[in-house]
Parts: structure tokens; C-alpha cells; sequence
């Protein structure tokens, strides 16, 4: 029986729900990376890292090189690069109100005590 849409989506955001995966993929969205490189920018053990790329390549959405021992990861499309933009906005949108709010409230309190 095959998986349902709405399943399907809600593991592949559950594959992304890592942040080192989110780290990685931001940094790939830059161009393809050696692992040592990947490496020099997040503060993890090389293993830790080794699992997290292979749950992403084992999900399709990087893909790897191998050039003697560099191995290099990149971005297996660019809808992957453009889902990163879009999450950007969204938590930006989301962050944008709550410092509204809390511009509100502060006001508010502001009256309340004159």
C-alpha cells in the first residue's frame, strides 16, 4: 500500500529535523564542499558528521564525490536550496511579529504605569 502524501512530507521534515543536517544544507547552498571543509565550520566529532551526511544522502537530497580520499558533498537540486530560502523567510515572517508583540506589550505596559 503506498505511503499517503501528507506521511510522506511529514518525513522528509522529519529527515531535516536535525540541525546539523540544517547546517550542512545551508552551507551547501553555496556550492559543493569537502567534508574537511564542512567539518571546519560546525563545531562536531568527524563521525557525528559522517552520520548526519549519510542520512542525507541516503534521503537523496545531497550527493557525494569521491576524488582519492577528498570526498565532496553538494546540493542534489536546487529545490532543496530554495525550500532553505523559503524557511528563512518564514522564521523571519514569525520573528517579525513576535517583536511587534513585544513592542506591543511593552507600550501597553509603558501606559499602564504612568
Amino acid at each position: 500500500m503506498p505511503v499517503p502524501l501528507y506521511q510522506a512530507k511529514a518525513e522528509f521534515f522529519r529527515m531535516l529535523g536535525h540541525p546539523v543536517r540544517i547546517r550542512v544544507l545551508e552551507l551547501l547552498q553555496d556550492g559543493p564542499r569537502p567534508v574537511r571543509d564542512l567539518l571546519a565550520e560546525i563545531d562536531i566529532e568527524p563521525s557525528s558528521l559522517s552520520q548526519q551526511l549519510a542520512v542525507l544522502r541516503r534521503s537523496g537530497i545531497v550527493t557525494s564525490t569521491r576524488t582519492g580520499s577528498t570526498v565532496v558533498y553538494e546540493l542534489a537540486g536546487g529545490d532543496v536550496a530554495e525550500l532553505m530560502r523559503a524557511a528563512r523567510r518564514i522564521l523571519t515572517e514569525m520573528l517579525s511579529g513576535q517583536n511587534e508583540l513585544l513592542e506591543e506589550l511593552r507600550g501597553a505596559e509603558a501606559e499602564a504605569s504612568r
